[in-house]
């Protein structure tokens, strides 16, 4: 959408608030879109200002992926929606394999929002964006009426194209494989709870949201036998293992002292009563590879930013039940079942 440049007049982003009109369809959102989104996320794609972005075709295959964002708070210690949005998205493509390519913006904005709020939302998705070398080439804007939304909600989809010769997937564990995490668990969801509690433990929580796909790059590159890879967002750890162990028709055993987990997310955990294995995280990945090829995926993933604090925790077993189990720090075993209930609402 694109607007005269007579009719143009700058909005108030200091001041101004989002209203009716800014999803109305009308100037006040042709405005919002130009001066705001199409500033920010602007690329030769997006430049077009059709409804739908032309984009060249990829060889290969293609993978999409849909993810709807309702952190509270919107700014966390580590970052916000905006970041998580494009983060959440591209490291769901990525678990494929795939290159990300191209990322579609959906927004829901609820009456009387702060449009200065608003901004740091969008610069913060398109720093993200332009970090990860994935452009934002179209989206669309809905305004509700004031205490029918929450502020924001994002909707991100992603496009990618996965290289030729990989298949991975949750159904491609076998017993005898590795699982490998990619560092320690929990660090996203504690950040967000002890802001939202305005709780402090003596030492910082800091969301650990990123974009994986470079990580996953050079993993498979190394060692394109790698069999599945998950983010474990919600439910965490213990529910992406218990996912990929019915998908595959597998059980699984971990190491309770290889699960690596920060002292102060652990700290927070044990005053809260939670158990970090079922908090969401936003910048890591679980492995599974062929038992002769862990070494080397865990080596590589070490030497790569994202993959430095990297871990062995545990093996695929036999396991007619898709029970995970975990032998704990005292020698005994207990099953991680799925998650009951929801442990931390609007986490991500």
């Amino acid at each position: 959408m694109s607007i005269r440049a007579d009719y143009v007049r700058p909005i108030d982003v200091k001041h101004g608030r989002v209203d009716l009109s800014h999803g109305g369809g009308g100037r006040a959102m042709a405005q919002l879109v130009e001066q705001l989104f199409q500033r920010a996320f602007d690329n030769e794609w997006l430049a077009q200002r059709n409804d739908q972005a032309l984009l060249p075709q990829p060889a290969g295959r293609i993978v999409m992926s849909t993810d709807c964002h309702v952190v509270s708070p919107l700014f966390f210690p580590g970052g916000d929606i905006g970041c998580l949005s494009v983060h959440g998205t591209l490291n769901d493509v990525a678990m494929s394999g795939a290159v990300p390519l191209y990322l579609a913006a959906g927004f829901i904005l609820e009456e009387g929002f702060p449009l200065a709020d608003l901004q740091r939302i969008v610069l913060s998705m398109a720093a993200a964006a332009r970090q990860a070398g994935v452009p934002i080439v179209t989206g669309d804007t809905k305004v509700v009426e004031q205490g029918k939304g929450d502020g924001v909600f994002i909707t991100t989809t992603g496009v990618g194209v996965v290289p030729p010769g990989l298949h991975i997937s949750g159904d491609q564990a076998r017993p005898g494989d590795r699982i490998i995490v990619s560092g320690s668990i929990g660090d996203h969801g504690m950040a967000v709870m002890s802001l939202r509690e305005n709780l402090s433990f003596g030492t910082d929580l800091v969301s650990d949201t990123a974009a994986l796909h470079g990580l996953v790059a050079v993993m498979v590159a190394a060692v394109p036998e790698v069999r599945v890879l998950r983010d474990p967002t919600r439910g965490g750890l213990a529910t992406t293992l218990n996912e990929i162990a019915t998908q595959s028709g597998v059980g699984m055993l971990l190491d309770e002292a290889a699960i690596p987990v920060l002292p102060q997310v652990e700290a927070a955990c044990e005053f809260l009563g939670l158990d970090p294995l079922y908090v969401a995280n936003e910048g890591k990945l679980v492995a599974i590879v062929p038992a002769e090829q862990a070494q080397t995926l865990l080596a590589t993933m070490r030497a790569h930013p994202l993959g430095s604090q990297a871990s062995l925790i545990g093996e695929v077993i036999e396991d007619t039940h898709h029970f995970v189990q975990m032998r704990t720090r005292f020698g005994g075993r207990r099953i991680v079942d799925w998650l009951a209930g929801d442990q931390l609402p609007r986490i991500c």
